[in-house]
């Protein structure tokens, strides 16, 4: 049993004093599963980070098996919440090469003698401690993969070995901090089939965060929603979910474009990636698609089938070994997978945001935005490719420069460094704009998205995080962009916030025209936001059609009955109760 009782947490930010967790009471049973739900920001991850013992709070009292920690409690308090508790986190594949037990195996020696070396395989050590990894194997449903190398796991298998060696530090509370979130229908099933088992299995108490409902409706005995830092609901899942989803938005209508003009051209485009002895990972064979203009497409799959690769060789940003991919670029047709001196004309009217996107945290948006509209307005390529020259760049060298804002940072960063050049190469290459010419770009970007103009002078800190991400996409639209791609950029929000984001990229593709590939796992975002869907499955093209269909056929090869209910059951309360 753990019992939270009075916790109060207080973060300091610019010498203010926020509350996160505001006088926090709730007790978990063993053999219990208690879900937390709430908006992003609410405080669900740090009040687990607390019971975790890894964050410090300022009032209140952890109890754990009769032994109570408050703030007063120090190192020994942390020390002991560690020793008691194990937790999973989001996005956690941090595993040893080799076969998936010996990871087990490291783990139970850390825990014998404080360090992760694996005994030698001929000693009774090794094989004490092998029978005793294969039990948590077990627990997890591994134990016919238990010799396979973790490099050719799939994303839910790798899951499960991450959490048996949670498991075997043997703790006495679970606690799994988004456990699922960013992975297809498939992984989540098997991760989630794992934790009911475990209830069973362990009788300890389970604690699971997660901003997804579905979850919630087929894990949880109890569910507890925060807001504001306060408890605001606590009680049988399906009554916190409605109460939770209340403050929904409708949902907006999908404008149907008006004719089908093809604007992108995937001809037989085709990437293999391999690991050396251990066989082919991903083999994408002679891909093609259409993309029609003014469309929102989706691209879905199970985890690791290539959406994100075949993605990113739309974007250019990887090269295929063979194949094209043409955009309509001012009526002419533009392969981005190769360098021509119309590729960088192409990236002006491309936008991308990946998975890892992030705002600067010490710019306002206004600042950020202005230094977009500097590369992306008309006339910025002329006046850089003339800069270029002056400085003894060559015109491809300019191109790979131009490319590299749309990339993640530390992709960016290593680039800039082949290249022996520094960021401030573009502040050379393309002028800053005024500041008050920001203001006439973002105005209908700003209305479409349902952002208060006031949002443009403050930074990422000041804002909240669905804000946040309505402000990234206000980055990415300031130039008017006629191609948005999208690779799972919304997977971290609630879905709450998800509808108000969901509902402005309908606004932008109706008012501005604007052609939008994405991926995602989310059945009901693709659902609602989409023209069409792709299933994708291992590197192929399986099916093409109506999202509502599409949906359904990977729900069907996923056998993931967590999905049984749709976001419309939930926000009206029909589900069959545990």
């Amino acid at each position: 049993m753990i019992r939270v009782s009075n916790l109060v947490k207080d973060y300091e930010v610019r010498s203010e004093k926020i509350r996160v967790l505001d006088h926090i009471d709730l007790m978990v049973e063993d053999g219990e599963i208690l879900g937390i739900t709430g908006r992003s920001g609410s405080g669900k991850s740090t009040l687990l980070r607390i019971i975790r013992g890894v964050e410090p709070f300022n009032e209140g009292s952890v109890e754990v098996d009769g032994e109570t920690v408050t703030p007063d409690s120090g190192f020994e308090g942390e020390k002991f919440l560690k020793s008691v508790t194990a937790i999973h986190l989001q996005r956690n594949f941090g595993l040893w090469n080799g076969p998936a037990i010996e990871n087990i195996i490291r783990k139970l020696n850390y825990l014998r003698i404080g360090h992760e070396a694996l005994p030698h395989n001929e000693t009774d050590d090794y094989n004490e401690l092998f029978a005793e990894a294969m039990e948590y194997m077990k627990l997890v449903g591994l134990e016919h993969k238990a010799l396979h190398s973790t490099n050719l796991l799939s994303g839910g298998e790798k899951q499960r070995v991450v959490m048996a060696r949670q498991l075997a530090a043997k703790p006495k509370v679970l606690l799994l901090d988004e456990p699922v979130t960013m992975t297809g229908p498939d992984t989540k099933q098997e991760v989630l089939d794992v934790i009911r088992s475990l209830k069973k299995k362990l009788n300890i108490p389970i604690i699971v965060v997660s901003h997804l409902p579905e979850i919630h409706a087929y894990l949880a005995d109890r569910l507890i929603f925060l807001e504001n830092g306060k408890i605001a609901a606590d009680g049988e899942p399906a009554w916190v979910l409605k109460n939770f989803l209340r403050d929904m938005k409708p949902r907006e209508e999908l404008s149907v474009p008006e004719n089908k003009e093809v604007c992108i051209k995937v001809r037989d485009i085709s990437k293999r990636y391999s690991l050396i002895r251990m066989g082919e990972v991903l083999n994408i064979k002679n891909f093609s698609l259409d993309v029609y203009r003014g469309e929102i497409l989706a691209f879905i799959g199970p985890s690791g089938a290539g959406k994100t690769t075949i993605m990113k060789l739309m974007e250019g940003l990887v090269k295929p070994k063979n194949g094209s991919v043409e955009y309509l670029c001012k009526g002419d047709w533009v392969d981005v997978t190769e360098y021509s001196p119309k590729r960088m004309e192409l990236r002006r009217i491309m936008s991308i945001m990946n998975q890892e996107f992030s705002m600067s945290v010490n710019s306002t948006v206004r600042d950020q935005i202005r230094f977009r509209l500097s590369m992306k307005k008309q006339g910025a390529i002329e006046y850089a490719r003339n800069k270029a020259r002056e400085m003894g760049l060559s015109d491809e060298t300019l191109d790979t420069v131009y490319r590299l804002p749309d990339m993640p940072e530390e992709e960016k960063t290593d680039a800039l460094r082949e290249l022996n050049l520094s960021d401030t190469i573009y502040f050379e290459l393309f002028p800053a704009i005024p500041v008050t010419d920001v203001d006439t770009y973002a105005k209908p970007v700003f209305e479409a998205l349902d952002l208060p103009m006031e949002v443009l002078d403050k930074t990422p800190y000041q804002i909240s995080g669905g804000e946040h991400v309505r402000a990234f996409i206000a980055l990415s639209l300031a130039t008017s962009p006629e191609y948005l791609m999208l690779d799972e950029p919304f997977g971290d929000l609630d879905p709450v916030t998800l509808r108000d984001v969901t509902n402005s990229l309908k606004r932008i593709n109706e008012r501005f025209g604007t052609t939008i590939v994405l991926v995602s796992h989310h059945m009901d975002f693709v659902r609602e936001v989409a023209h069409r869907a792709v299933l994708i499955e291992n590197g192929a093209l399986v099916m093409d059609g109506k999202p509502i269909e599409v949906c359904q056929e990977l729900i069907n090869r996923s056998n993931a009955p967590y999905m049984e209910h749709s976001l419309e059951d939930l926000v009206e309360g029909n589900l069959e109760s545990k």
